[in-house]
C-alpha cells in the first residue's frame, strides 16, 4: 500500500500556498501482477491526485532543466522539494485538463509542442557534445598536463603562498570594561606571564575570545591580511618564538600576543596546483567545443533569410513617439467603440 508521508502533507499545504487547491490523496495499491517491492524505482508514483499522478521518472526527467551543481540543494531541502513536486505536479493535472478539453488538437499549440520538443532535443544535443569532448580530453590528458605546467609557469605569481606566522593571544574586550580598565588587565597579565604563567593555562581562564577556552588561545597559521591590521603589524614584527607582545590595541579590544613561528613567502607547487589547472582546461576545452557547434550553425554560409518576411515582424512605430513629451503613438488600428 502506498501512503502518505509528511511529505505530501507539504505538498497540500505548498498547493493552498500557490492557491490550487489540493486534491484528496488516495492511496495508491501495488499491482496486482507484482509485489510493491518489485516495483522499479523510475515508475513509482511520488504523488498523485484524481486528475494525474507524479513519478520519480517524470522527477528524474525534469530535475535536468536545473543545472547540475543546483540539483543537490533541491534533493537537500524538503521545503524546496516538496514546492518542486508541488508545481511538477500542477503543471501535469492542469495538462491533464488541457487534453480533456481538446487543446492539443490546436495548431497553434501543436505547434509550440513541436519547437518544445526541438528545444528538449537540442539541449540534450548540446549535452552530448559537452559529454563528448570531456571524453576527448580526458583521453588526451598527458597533452593537456603539458599545457597545465606552461600556465603555471608563465603565471607563476597567481600561486604565490603569503608569509605567515603562527600565533597565540588573550584578548580583553572593551564591551565589558573601559579601556583602562582593559589595559590595566592586560599588563597585569603580561607581567604573570613573564614571571612564568603558563599561556594556555591563562588564555582559558581569562581571555574574552570564546574559542580560547577550547584552544588555549592558539590562533594558529595566518596571513598578514587576515587580521585586523594593528594585530597584524604587531605580530609580524615579532621574531623569537615564545616572546609576548607588549598590549595591542584594536577594535576588539587589547590583545596580548604569544609568537609562535614563522612561513617565509613560497610559491605552490606544481602538482599541488595541477588539479586546478587541469579542470580549468576541462571546463574552457568543453565550452570551446559546444560553442564551436553553434557559432557554425549562425555563421552558416548556406544560411538563407527571408528579410522581408522577418522585417515584417517588427512593429512600426511612429518615430516622434519618443520625442519627450509625446503621446505614444503606433501604427496599430484603434479599437472600434
Amino acid at each position: 500500500m502506498f501512503r502518505s508521508t509528511t511529505l505530501f502533507a507539504a505538498l497540500a499545504a505548498s498547493m493552498l500556498a500557490w492557491q490550487v487547491p489540493a486534491v484528496a490523496q488516495t492511496p495508491v495499491p501495488a499491482p496486482a501482477s507484482a509485489p510493491a517491492a518489485a516495483q522499479h524505482p523510475s515508475d513509482e508514483v511520488l504523488a498523485e491526485n484524481a486528475r494525474a499522478s507524479l513519478t520519480r521518472a517524470d522527477y528524474d526527467a525534469d530535475i535536468q532543466r536545473v543545472p547540475a551543481e543546483m540539483r543537490e540543494e533541491f534533493a537537500s531541502d524538503p521545503k524546496r522539494l516538496s514546492a518542486y513536486l508541488t508545481n511538477l505536479l500542477i503543471v501535469k493535472t492542469l495538462a491533464a485538463d488541457a487534453r480533456e478539453a481538446g487543446l492539443e488538437n490546436d495548431p497553434l499549440v501543436q505547434r509550440r509542442i513541436a519547437l518544445e520538443v526541438d528545444r528538449v532535443l537540442a539541449d540534450a544535443q548540446l549535452r552530448h557534445l559537452e559529454q563528448a569532448a570531456g571524453s576527448e580530453f580526458d583521453a588526451k590528458a598527458d597533452q593537456f598536463a603539458l599545457k597545465a605546467k606552461e600556465i603555471y609557469l608563465v603565471e607563476k605569481d597567481k600561486h604565490q603562498i603569503p608569509e605567515q606566522i603562527s600565533a597565540s593571544q588573550i584578548l580583553f574586550d572593551t564591551k565589558h570594561r573601559t579601556p583602562e580598565e582593559a589595559l590595566a588587565l592586560a599588563r597585569e597579565t603580561r607581567n604573570k606571564l613573564l614571571a612564568g604563567a603558563d599561556f594556555a593555562t591563562t588564555a582559558k581562564a581569562v581571555s574574552d575570545d570564546p574559542s580560547a577556552k577550547n584552544n588555549g588561545g592558539e590562533i594558529g597559521w595566518f596571513a598578514r591580511e587576515r587580521m585586523d591590521p594593528a594585530f597584524s603589524q604587531a605580530a609580524f614584527a615579532m621574531t623569537n618564538a615564545g616572546d609576548i607582545s607588549e598590549p595591542v590595541l584594536t577594535s576588539f579590544g587589547y590583545h596580548l600576543i604569544r609568537f609562535e613561528g614563522r612561513r617565509p613567502a613560497d610559491v605552490r607547487p606544481y602538482e599541488a596546483v595541477k588539479p586546478q589547472l587541469m579542470a580549468e582546461l576541462r571546463k574552457r576545452y568543453v565550452s570551446e567545443q559546444r560553442d564551436a557547434r553553434t557559432i557554425a550553425i549562425r555563421n552558416d554560409p548556406g544560411l538563407k533569410v527571408n528579410q522581408p518576411a522577418v522585417d515584417s515582424l517588427l512593429t512600426h512605430v511612429d518615430p516622434s513617439m519618443f520625442r519627450p513629451g509625446a503621446a505614444r503613438r503606433g501604427t496599430r488600428p484603434k479599437q472600434a467603440e
